[in-house]
């Protein structure tokens, strides 16, 4: 009987040491572009507009704009993927990819475009 608990408790510990693995390297970290540089995986960089238009490709596959992250640094985001709605009013913006050549590579967007909900001040 104690040989059965013992296989038990190897077999749960081994459970929660492969599942905090794959949560872990499922988990994609918030990061400036500097620390993204030297990132070897997938990254999140979290910012705002920067100068400069939305340029989107001919064939709406691909759009190019600046993203300005938390400290400041500018980068060139390019996002393989249709133009998500409300970009170019976007109160914050979330880049999920990695750097390569200078330019960040997005494979994901996440847009937060000011509230419809939001009331205004009549006065």
């Amino acid at each position: 009987m104690k040989k059965y608990r013992l296989i038990c408790l190897a077999m749960i510990i081994g459970f929660v040491a492969y599942s905090m693995f794959v949560f872990q390297s499922a988990v994609t970290p918030y990061v400036t572009f500097a620390q993204a540089k030297s990132a070897k995986s997938a990254v999140q960089v979290k910012g705002t507009m920067g100068a400069g238009k939305v340029m989107q490709a001919e064939d709406g596959k691909s759009t190019q704009f600046v993203l300005r992250d938390d400290i400041g640094e500018e980068v060139t985001v390019v996002y393989r993927g249709v133009k998500p709605e409300g970009l170019e009013q976007a109160t914050g913006i979330v880049a999920i990819g990695k750097v390569v050549n200078g330019q960040f590579l997005a494979d994901k967007l996440l847009v937060k475009c000011p509230s419809k909900y939001q009331g205004s001040v009549n006065q």
